[in-house]
């Protein structure tokens, strides 16, 4: 069961990466998952922009892109690349503190793992009251 966190061409200094870990631990169990291992990037829009492009054949920025390398039914491993540009600057748009606004994405992509998805707006709405009702749970504001 790891969690990884890494940046590429990004500062952005992660806090309270333990209780972080711990907080996506948590919501994968109660999702009835394991973490096999999840590889968190950290990197800039242009960065992500790049991957965006050469693997999905979509141009336009996003804060978030998800690799799933998983291999069990119960288990999830991937990938999963954020701009921290992105999440500054939503946090901005929405009136959430960035701390906010990065739990949710990095919950997010651990929700795409577990085969939920945002295509329809429906399936958004789902991902949507699942992020709130994981970020209500964290234990902690990583302020």
């Amino acid at each position: 069961m790891a969690i990884h966190f890494f940046n590429e061409e990004s500062n952005y200094k992660l806090k309270l990466k333990k209780e972080l870990k711990q907080w996506l631990k948590a919501v994968a169990a109660e999702e009835g998952f394991k973490i096999a291992a999840l590889n968190y990037i950290l990197c800039s829009d242009e960065y992500l922009h790049q991957i965006n492009v050469t693997y999905l054949q979509h141009d336009t920025f996003t804060d978030i892109i998800t690799f799933d390398h998983s291999e069990k039914k119960d288990s999830i491993a991937g990938d999963i690349f954020l701009s921290t540009d992105r999440v500054i600057e939503n946090a901005q748009s929405f009136k959430v503190s960035v701390s906010e606004e990065m739990c949710r994405v990095l919950v997010h992509g651990a929700l795409h793992l577990m085969g939920y998805t945002d295509k329809s707006k429906a399936t958004k709405l789902t991902m949507t009251t699942k992020e709130n009702y994981y970020l209500a749970k964290r234990t902690f504001d990583g302020k």
